[in-house]
């Protein structure tokens, strides 16, 4: 099982960077998957614990300069690493002005990620600075528990208003209540609503659109045949859509969310070459 990766372009570089940062600010330990094209980040608290789930692809040719990888066997080429984002994060915030950012698995005490940072110095030698990320290689055994998340047959699939528009609503309204309504339909229409005993409070967005969602393999989303103007909702803990909303550093270019009636909310935020899924499930 071996891996190596290298980052020269600076643009590169500072983008995944970004990345790592996001995904910093929505798990406190991820599973970072690696197959020859592919890095994906996944979390997957069990939905059944109110846990959220994240799943994050990004496409390795668009950020490695160099990419090698030999995963636990040729017919399962791939590898599974536990691992704390934030130290990937904090090792990536040393590489700002880098001129070659190295990452390799290595297995000295125990697994690592060494993340190695070329720095430009004035002599003609360069500074390296190395940082060892501990990692706990998962088993071939446990794959199956970190399969891509299905996306659930929803009531209604909607754009989302600009994201900064509505962190500053989420910010100001969870010093209100612990949990937010999120509603929304067909005619693009959707509220974010806030119910207390002592205070209720709507903020309504229209003309937002609807992603037209084509059903290829033929079956329908629940979304056919609805009401265009009848409303899905959904009640979702305010902190974690706040948490979603406050770690983007990655400008999506399409942001959007699917809701299944009182069951759960699933973010979609694409960028060109990343695509983020957070699944926020609902409070009874």
């Amino acid at each position: 099982m071996r891996f190596r990766a290298k980052i020269v372009d600076l643009a590169c570089l500072n983008h995944f960077s970004r990345v790592i940062n996001t995904i910093a600010k929505l798990a406190k330990t991820c599973t970072l998957r690696l197959t020859a094209s592919k890095l994906y980040f996944i979390l997957s608290d069990k939905v059944a614990n109110g846990g959220v789930s994240m799943w994050c692809e990004l496409c390795q040719g668009n950020f490695f300069d160099e990419f090698q990888m030999e995963g636990v066997a040729a017919e399962h080429n791939e590898i599974y690493l536990e691992l704390v984002p934030e130290n990937l994060s904090r090792a990536l915030k040393t590489a700002q002005s880098a001129k070659a950012v190295k990452i390799k698995l290595t297995n000295k005490h125990c697994p690592c990620l060494r993340v190695a940072v070329e720095l430009p110095s004035l002599s003609s030698s360069s500074r390296i600075v190395t940082h060892d990320i501990p990692v706990g290689v998962i088993p071939r055994r446990l794959w199956n528990d970190f399969r891509e998340p299905s996306v659930p047959d929803f009531d209604v699939s909607i754009y989302l208003p600009v994201l900064k528009t509505m962190k500053s609503l989420v910010e100001r309204m969870k010093n209100l209540s612990n949990s937010i309504v999120i509603e929304a339909n067909l005619s693009g229409e959707m509220n974010l609503k806030i119910e207390t005993n002592l205070v209720s409070v709507t903020t309504h967005f229209k003309d937002l659109g609807n992603p037209p969602w084509a059903s290829e393999d033929g079956c329908q989303s629940s979304a056919q045949g609805r009401d265009l103007e009848s409303m899905a909702e959904a009640r979702i803990d305010i902190k974690k859509l706040q948490q979603l909303l406050a770690g983007q550093q990655v400008n999506p270019t399409k942001a959007l969310c699917n809701i299944v009636s009182k069951r759960i909310v699933h973010f979609i935020l694409l960028h060109e070459d990343v695509s983020l899924q957070y699944f926020i499930p609902a409070l009874a």
